[in-house]
């Protein structure tokens, strides 16, 4: 269930209030009964849990450098199959 943030215009009661997604907003404050009780808009936080997901991906910095390849071994050399 969602955690929502709700805050009295009245008296300025802030309080954390977990009810489900299809619960009516509460309208009438706990702490002075007055009916300025509103949700407030607040910023979600979410945690990615998982396979797939690791705490090093998207952290920035430089790109990882890609190696460079063997250079190909000279024809007669007796290091290619199609040489011997």
């Amino acid at each position: 269930m969602p955690i929502y943030a709700y805050k009295c215009a009245a008296c300025g009661h802030a309080e954390d209030v977990m009810q489900k997604m299809s619960a009516v907003a509460l309208t009438v404050c706990p702490h002075c009964g007055k009916d300025s009780f509103s949700k407030q808009l607040t910023a979600a936080g979410f945690q990615l849990k998982g396979n797939g997901y690791y705490a090093t991906d998207f952290k920035g910095g430089s790109p990882a450098k890609k190696e460079e390849s063997a250079p190909a071994a000279a024809c007669g050399s007796g290091a290619c199959p199609a040489c011997t």
